[in-house]
């Protein structure tokens, strides 16, 4: 199977997960006419956007583990749409996002609804407090997802736990994020921005889906604990392309995301990597920018020259490289794959990094 194969189901994942959202709009339309509107735009700011590359990858790793018919995990598929909807919704609160996939974040969203219907109290407070919630609920909408599986219960029950180490890893890594945001740039070192990266992006975007499918696959265990190997690898090579993609340009300032990472601040590779190898006048100049929001054009093309001059910008390469060669090299010896099924990992890991959004 081919990964332009696996992409193809994305239809029917969009299909059956709007869906699945609108009956449990239904059903808080049963509990009250005033949950409705609420999770109605809980759905769609799921659907709006997004290349459900999580949920294929799941596809990819219950076709990797042994499974034939896809339509068996195409909830968990969803599931991890619905998991990756809730890590934004929360993200946007902590980021004071704005903007998500061409639209408003949700507790923006959410604020705007309290101004126009004149409800009392402050509106951002309002927007928050739902936004939270509603990514609380769809937390519950991921476990039931799951549990959905047409599959026999033991491997649901071993998907389930590596859904809840996948939680943890996610949000132990979300912690670290928010605590070196705070930090001075020059006390963050590259390792903990890679641990973060590890934590944060890489298991739940590319291991942890493809271990779930291989383990609702019925695959046995040293095929999912190298899945995940190969998916760290991979995965971190994909958030160091997306830090290079984030800090965009003066004029795009962004990649489908609420702002531009120069702006909100985020200790990237990039940005520790320029700090630690500028003078005092390149610190000076990434300082301005950094966490500013209200900067310049001119401070900030002059902040991406500093990231360019220190080599930064090759540095996170060199690293996307080797974390690419990595993967290649477990894929490579990991025994009883098929040579088709070693190009489809391959073609996984060039997909997650020679992106150019």
């Amino acid at each position: 199977m081919h990964l332009k194969e696996i992409l193809s189901e994305r239809p029917r994942i969009e299909r059956y997960l709007g869906d699945f959202l609108e009956e449990h709009v239904r059903q808080a339309r049963g509990e009250s006419r005033l949950l409705a509107p609420l999770l109605a735009s809980a759905r769609e700011f799921t659907l709006r956007g997004g290349k459900r590359f999580r949920a294929c990858l799941l596809l990819a790793g219950y076709h990797l583990g042994g499974g034939r018919d896809l339509s068996r995990v195409l909830p968990a598929a969803a599931a991890l749409e619905t998991f990756q909807s809730w890590m934004l919704i929360h993200d946007d609160v902590i980021d004071h996002g704005e903007t998500r996939r061409g639209g408003p974040t949700l507790h923006v969203a959410m604020a705007r609804l309290h101004e126009a219907h004149e409800l009392g109290g402050g509106a951002a407070d309002f927007g928050q407090g739902i936004a939270i919630t509603l990514g609380d609920l769809f937390e519950a909408f991921t476990v039931d997802l799951l549990l959905r599986c047409r599959v026999p219960p033991a491997r649901i029950l071993g998907a389930l736990r590596e859904y809840r180490w996948m939680t943890e890893r996610t949000a132990l890594g979300q912690l670290l994020d928010v605590l070196n945001a705070s930090r001075p740039v020059d006390e963050v070192s590259e390792r903990e921005v890679l641990v973060v990266h590890r934590l944060k992006s890489a298991i739940y975007t590319v291991a942890s889906p493809l271990k779930l499918g291989a383990l609702l696959a019925g695959a046995r265990e040293a095929r999912v604990k190298a899945l995940g190997e190969i998916g760290e690898a991979y995965g971190t090579a994909f958030q160091l392309r997306d830090d290079v993609l984030g800090v965009g340009t003066q004029d795009e300032r962004s990649v489908g995301k609420s702002t531009n990472d120069l702006f909100e601040g985020k200790r990237t590779l990039l940005t520790v990597h320029a700090w630690h190898h500028a003078g005092r006048d390149g610190r000076e100049a990434l300082g301005r920018v950094l966490g500013n929001p209200l900067a310049t054009p001119e401070q900030f093309d002059q902040a991406l020259s500093v990231i360019e001059e220190t080599g930064s910008f090759a540095h996170s390469e060199e690293e996307i490289h080797r974390a690419v060669a990595r993967g290649n090299k477990i894929v490579d010896r990991l025994p009883g794959l098929g040579a088709p099924d070693r190009a489809l990992l391959r073609e996984i890991g060039v997909a997650l990094t020679e992106r150019t959004q």
